[in-house]
């Protein structure tokens, strides 16, 4: 599905816009339900929640860089995400993920399960904690692309609902797009400002070294970085494994060089402008 205008629908079961959600683009087949954990006694009484589908489990790790994701399928998925609540301790939210009719088959929600896994580690903005990979299921050639043009719809609720784990992460389509930070110490790394913060590209190189007055949340995050192997010690340096977004400039300048700094100042373009010169002026 390419980017265009689209409407969405979301309804509030109980008025709260924090609660549960349940969001669809009108003119399209799937439907999906959201609701944080401590609403799972309110939810049940969702006759959507009981269809056959594919489910998120969306939380945070205590260490670690990146928010954590389960992928599950399920001919009623709401018994399998019961499950999940005696036994999962990280998730926060759920997100379900089926039709308005409940017409998708146990080997439809196997092979949306199977395709969503992947990409969620292709795209890389979520940790997955699903142990074990997805086997996909046998399935005919039309059906499976009905399903690829499901999961784009699926792909567009769940970031409207507040989680873009299938968005791609870069955007620039020009070099002029590009921002550049640079360190005394020979620090560089190349990004660019996107919707949800800012994203530091692969290959690009972080001080070891950091200041005396540098703050705790710097170094925490350096730490987080490199314990999920975002950052990795290579020749003198600590090189990012993969593309990584920040949730500022200043955060992903910091962590670059080692210390505390304005990152709209610290980023530039090609020809020396500021990121607050072209993005804030």
């Amino acid at each position: 599905m390419q980017n265009r205008p689209q409407t969405i629908q979301i309804f509030l079961p109980d008025g709260s816009p924090t609660s549960i959600r349940e969001a669809e683009i009108t003119n399209r087949l799937v439907k999906a339900i959201l609701f944080p954990r401590n609403k799972m006694q309110e939810v049940a009484k969702r006759d959507i929640v009981n269809f056959t589908g594919v489910y998120f489990l969306f939380g945070n790790k205590e260490e670690g860089a990146k928010p954590l994701v389960y992928i599950g399928e399920g001919e009623d998925c709401f018994m399998r995400i019961q499950s999940h609540n005696r036994k999962k301790d990280f998730w926060t939210h759920c997100v379900i993920i089926t039709t308005k009719t409940d017409e998708y088959t146990k080997t439809d929600g196997k092979y949306l399960e199977h395709f969503c896994l992947a990409k969620a580690k292709e795209i890389g903005r979520y940790a997955t904690d699903n142990d074990t990979g997805s086997k996909k299921p046998s399935i005919s050639e039309s059906r499976e692309y009905d399903l690829l043009d499901n999961f784009d719809t699926a792909k567009i609720l769940l970031a409207t609902l507040g989680y873009p784990i299938f968005e791609e992460k870069r955007k620039a389509k020009t070099a002029k797009e590009l921002f550049y930070c640079n360190g005394r110490n020979s620090a560089s790394a190349t990004g660019e400002l996107i919707d949800d913060g800012f994203l530091v590209y692969k290959g690009g190189k972080a001080s070891i070294d950091e200041t005396d007055g540098v703050t705790k949340w710097v170094s925490d995050m350096r730490n987080r970085l490199l314990i999920d192997n975002i950052l990795k010690e290579e020749n003198g340096f600590y090189v990012f494994q993969q593309d990584y977004i920040f949730n500022s400039p200043s955060g992903s300048a910091a962590t670059i060089l080692g210390r505390n700094t304005n990152g709209w100042t610290k980023w530039k373009d090609k020809n020396g402008k500021t990121l607050d010169e072209l993005k804030r002026n």
